[in-house]
């Protein structure tokens, strides 16, 4: 393989792991979403929300404090007042 295209190949590979390590790819009835990860990890960076409550997917650390909630709010799958009493069970714990 030419130098160049070898090179281009590192390039492009490391672009799509910082891609991944940087956001989570949230999979919801309604589509895919993208969602800021809060540091970078490969720690859920695939999680489908079909099938799953609320309070099992607030119940997760990395996906909580990059924001799940409000994704679940936008997309109609929790209302505010859930996700207070969802929040205030798992800090009770």
């Amino acid at each position: 393989m030419p130098r160049g295209k070898g090179l281009l190949l590192i390039v492009v590979l490391g672009a799509a792991l910082y891609f991944l390590m940087s956001y989570h790819i949230i999979l919801t009835n309604r589509g895919t979403r993208l969602l800021k990860k809060s540091n970078m990890t490969l720690q859920y960076t695939f999680f489908s929300t079909k099938g799953k409550v609320s309070k099992s997917i607030l119940a997760i650390d990395a996906l909580r404090k990059a924001g799940i909630g409000d994704l679940l709010k936008r997309e109609g799958l929790m209302t505010e007042e859930e996700e207070l009493r969802i929040l205030e069970a798992l800090d009770a714990n």
